[in-house]
Formats: C-alpha cells, sequence, structure tokens
C-alpha cells in the first residue's frame, strides 16, 4: 500500500491552521474563568487533538510542543504568584513540565488514535480526544511533585480552605481542582464534533470531485463520438 505523503497541499494548509489556533487560544483562551468559582475554561488543548487525530501522532506532538513553548513564556514573563514562585524555585523542572506535558499528550493522542481506529473511528476520536488533557494534568502533577519545595512556599503563602499537609492532596485539590474536568468535557464535546464536520465536509467536496471528473469524462466521449459521426469516410 503507497504511503501518502505527509507535507501534501491539504496537510500543511490544516497544520497551518491549527498552529495558528494554537497559539491565538493559548494566549487568550487558555484561562477564562468561569464567574468566582475558581474554575478555567481552555480551549488551547483542542488543536493539539485535532492535529494528532487528522494528521498523525507527529503532529499532535508539534503542536503540543508549541503550545509548551507558549506555556513556557507565559510562565515567565506574565505575572502569577503560582507562576513566580514556581520558576525563581525550580526553573529547569518547570521548563520541562511546561515542554513535556503537551508534547507527550499530542504524541500519545496520535498513537491512540491509529490504534483505535482500525476498530472504530469514533472511539479513537474520542479516546484521542480524553487522552491529551489525561495526560497533560497528570504530568503536570508528576512536575509539581518534582518542585515540592515551591509548592510548599505557594501553600504557606496562599493557604486555601482545602489546606493539607499532604502535598498530592493539595496539588490534585487545589492547583488542579476541577479544571481537568473542565478540559477534559471541553475536548470531549467539541474535538470530536469537529472532526465530524471535517470529514462530513471533505466526503462531500470528494464526491463533488468525482461527479464533476465523471461529467467532464462522458462530454469528452459525447465530443470524440460526434466528431467520429461528423468527419467523412475516405472514399477507396
Amino acid at each position: 500500500m503507497k504511503r501518502k505523503p505527509f507535507f501534501s497541499a491539504r496537510n500543511i494548509a490544516y497544520l497551518a491552521i491549527l498552529t495558528a489556533l494554537v497559539i491565538v487560544l493559548q494566549l487568550f483562551a487558555s484561562v477564562i474563568p468561569v464567574g468566582q468559582t475558581g474554575v478555567t475554561l481552555n480551549f488551547s488543548l483542542i488543536p493539539i487533538v485535532l492535529g494528532a487525530i487528522l494528521l498523525g501522532p507527529m503532529a499532535g506532538a508539534f503542536l503540543g510542543f508549541l503550545c509548551g513553548i507558549i506555556i513556557f513564556f507565559q510562565v515567565v514573563f506574565i505575572p502569577n504568584a503560582f507562576y513566580t514562585i514556581i520558576w525563581a524555585t525550580s526553573p529547569v523542572v518547570t521548563f520541562f513540565t511546561c515542554i513535556v506535558k503537551t508534547t507527550v499528550a499530542g504524541l500519545a493522542a496520535g498513537f491512540l488514535y491509529r490504534l483505535i481506529a482500525k476498530k472504530s473511528r469514533l472511539g479513537a476520536t474520542f479516546a484521542a480526544s480524553a487522552v491529551v488533557p489525561i495526560i497533560n494534568t497528570a504530568l503536570f502533577i508528576l512536575g509539581c511533585l518534582c518542585m515540592t519545595d515551591a509548592i510548599f512556599e505557594f501553600q504557606n503563602k496562599y493557604p486555601s480552605a482545602s489546606d493539607s499537609s499532604n502535598i498530592l492532596i493539595y496539588i490534585c485539590v487545589v492547583l488542579v481542582t476541577f479544571n481537568f474536568f473542565i478540559e477534559l468535557a471541553i475536548n470531549l464535546v467539541f474535538a470530536p464534533a469537529i472532526c465530524r464536520i471535517e470529514h462530513v465536509v471533505n466526503s462531500k467536496l470528494t464526491r463533488y470531485r468525482a461527479d464533476r471528473e465523471g461529467s467532464k469524462a462522458i462530454e469528452a466521449k459525447h465530443e470524440v463520438r460526434e466528431e467520429e459521426i461528423h468527419t467523412p469516410t475516405e472514399e477507396p
């Protein structure tokens, strides 16, 4: 079976659009607050999921890496109590946490989609949509566990109602809270819906092109027949 080239016009166009979406969503729509609940809406993981599904694991990893780079710059340059403490206390771990968590999430989503899509494309789409926030959050928690000094400093400076001496409980309850579930819900709703729309539009475009090419072929045959009919035969 001949393998399709990655750098086709379609793939380049898709990757350019998804790259732009990652940049815009991470910069402007990654921390949309939900009232006074402390919960934020994060739409920046959706393009990573779409890239992994539509273009494959490498595209998912690239988009995740790009998202991680933007997150790292936000940690360094955007004033935020938590960002300031973790960057000042553990800059190396902070850098790798920002970069690795979304990169690995995009890569894993692409491979998982390819694995499950052989049996069920719909199931693969939902699995890829779920695995990105799961891995992203899991690696964030792991990174925080590698920065216990920074977390304890943040915990002491900004105690919360759910204060806990157990560092893992504090990270999961205070730092992650409901954000993970919001990210998971957003991805499970939007990513499969967008993939479905893309599939329907692509199918209709393919059918339209096939019908058009078929019509052109029929017209060409009619023209050939008309030429044969109107061409005078030579007398012997």
